[in-house]
């Protein structure tokens, strides 16, 4: 896509982690970036105060959607119905409330980008939440990119990405897991915030990408 001083994008979870890479790749292009999150005020669990944001912010290019949960884990017997469904309400919820809102304003040639991840479609054990919320995610977005067409609608599946969500383990831990992980993977490493970036930025420039899944996960889904 070309980008001019007119074109105005928006990262929703733009703050830290992925969020803030791709705002920071968007931010080296021409046009503008508004970038918000639960630490600029934003509750993406609102859905009045999604729909009252971009109204106020009016026309817009590209809207990305990379706010995440920290969905809990366990067994399906033993995980909390209210922890699931808090986990639900700010990724999943959180991002059809924000394509919902953003599909009134979205320009033309506009793009809409989500995020999943490859446990949408990896069976393990004690993981239902995520899987059940990213796959739920994946299929949205295909209906989305259908229902808004000419607008393209497109998800990128992270796999394991080092960034500050895992800021609260220990440091032996996380880099320990890290390792790990990155010894597992065919691609020989884990993901960094700049790797994920790049499949939102393709997701974008690309005109003929619509409905797809983008995986980024280091080869994790064919381990």
């Amino acid at each position: 896509m070309t980008f001019a001083n007119e074109t105005k994008s928006i990262v929703i979870g733009g703050t830290s982690g992925i969020g803030k890479a791709v705002a920071t790749a968007l931010a080296n292009r021409d046009g503008t970036v508004d970038v918000a999150s639960r630490s600029t005020g934003l509750d993406v669990k609102d859905e009045a105060a999604i729909a009252a944001y971009f109204d106020a912010q009016g026309p817009v290019d590209h809207v990305v959607f990379t706010a995440g949960s920290s969905a809990p884990g366990g067994a399906v017997a033993d995980v909390p119905f209210d922890a699931a469904k808090q986990a639900f309400d700010t990724k999943f919820w959180g991002a059809v409330a924000v394509a919902k809102a953003a599909a009134r304003y979205i320009k033309p040639g506009g793009t809409i980008t989500l995020t999943s991840g490859f446990l949408a479609r990896r069976t393990v054990p004690g993981t239902y939440v995520k899987t059940a919320m990213n796959a739920a995610l994946v299929a949205v977005a295909k209906i989305l990119a259908k229902e808004l067409a000419p607008v393209r609608v497109n998800i990128v599946s992270p796999g394991l990405t080092d960034t500050e969500a895992y800021a609260g383990m220990a440091v032996h831990a996380r880099a320990t897991m890290l390792n790990k992980t990155a010894k597992s993977l065919p691609a020989g490493k884990v993901g960094c915030a700049d790797d994920l970036a790049a499949g939102y930025l393709f997701a974008i420039d690309n005109p003929f990408v619509t409905g797809a899944v983008i995986d980024i996960d280091g080869g994790a889904l064919i381990n």
